[in-house]
């Protein structure tokens, strides 16, 4: 990637920053609250499929700092985010297979599972959720998958779901090209 092979200066790492485009799979719903919290702050976003996760971003085309065409970086970085314990838990249950090829699929990038639940989990452990899915059972999958996947966890309030997006995004760009 070109951002290994060049050192930016401070000013064409803001521009660059700045230039970040936030990716949303085709196949994201109910997510309002996210593009209305971009939307805001004049962030670029674009819908476009993507192998797993929801989230991810790409750089575009800026020849004037040497980056020739739009640079992905989907494969390296993503957010995958359910709305809810029961979303997840449904995941767990019913779609286990499915949502532990994707965790596969990501295992070389850095993968993130975004819970719309600021309590998460003290609500798992304390079964405060719709589903006949055991609070010891739902805890163990999250747990495993943590651990066999290396995956971050984040329970958050969706109020601040775009924001966390927003920054994670940026930050980890930030540091890839210092």
């Amino acid at each position: 990637m070109q951002a290994l092979l060049y050192r930016y200066t401070k000013k064409e790492r803001k521009e660059l920053l700045k230039s970040l485009t936030v990716l949303i799979d085709t196949r994201e719903q109910k997510n309002k609250h996210i593009t209305k919290y971009l939307d805001k702050k004049n962030i670029s976003y674009k819908n476009k499929k993507l192998d797993f996760g929801d989230y991810s971003f790409y750089l575009p085309e800026q020849p004037e700092l040497g980056i020739q065409r739009d640079i992905y970086f989907n494969d390296q970085i993503n957010i995958e985010r359910k709305a809810s314990l029961e979303e997840l838990s449904n995941n767990f249950t019913h779609d286990r297979t499915q949502f532990e090829n994707e965790l596969i699929r990501s295992s070389n990038s850095k993968f993130i599972l975004l819970v719309e639940d600021p309590k998460g989990y003290k609500n798992i452990v304390n079964g405060n959720y719709r589903t006949k899915y055991k609070p010891k059972s739902f805890l163990g999958s999250l747990l495993a998958f943590q651990n066999r996947y290396d995956i971050t966890i984040q329970f958050i309030d969706p109020r601040y779901s775009g924001q966390f997006i927003r920054y994670e995004f940026y930050y980890w760009l930030r540091e890839f090209l210092k």
